[in-house]
């Protein structure tokens, strides 16, 4: 960038006539600092046609925000624990655990526990997703409690009978 010519100071008062003796004060010159952001100022767009395009509210919402990605990972997180501490000591585990004791091949076993999980999770999400687009989540939230008691209520009828 070109230096910027030091210019005279203009006197305060017009009115008053300056000695011929006075020298008129120089300007010091121009510091990095203020060089960078006169160069960052006369780089700025003019007009609004050089302004770069603004993004729409759908793009905008769209890209995730540190926000919604916490988010993500906090449902992820709770999905993950709660599934986790469900499964444990429950009937797939057992069944699991009594097929590889049997067919001595925990991998093959592995593999098919796995992707049966897998499956029923898989239809669990689209039937839960199908489930809130046309039922609203308090509607949906009793309804499981209410089947959860009735199924609680089924096995402590089996126990006592």
């Amino acid at each position: 960038m070109k230096k910027l010519q030091q210019l005279p100071s203009m006197p305060a008062n017009t009115s008053s006539v300056t000695d011929a003796t006075e020298t008129p004060p120089t300007l010091s010159p121009v510091s990095s600092d203020a060089e960078a952001c006169l160069e960052r100022a006369l780089t700025l767009p003019t007009s609004l046609e050089q302004l770069p395009p603004t993004p729409s509210p759908q793009a905008a919402a769209k890209t995730p925000t540190l926000k919604a990605r916490q988010g993500a990972w906090s449902v992820f997180a709770s999905t993950f624990v709660t599934i986790f501490l469900a499964e444990l000591g429950d009937k797939t585990q057992v069944a699991t655990l009594l097929m590889t004791a049997e067919s001595q091949s925990p991998w093959i076993v592995f593999a098919g526990a796995g992707s049966a999980l897998v499956a029923t999770s898989l239809l669990g999400v689209l039937l839960g997703r199908w489930l809130a687009s046309r039922i609203s989540p308090k509607t949906l939230e009793k309804s499981a409690g209410v089947v959860l008691l009735v199924v609680s209520g089924m096995l402590v009828w089996d126990i006592l009978h």
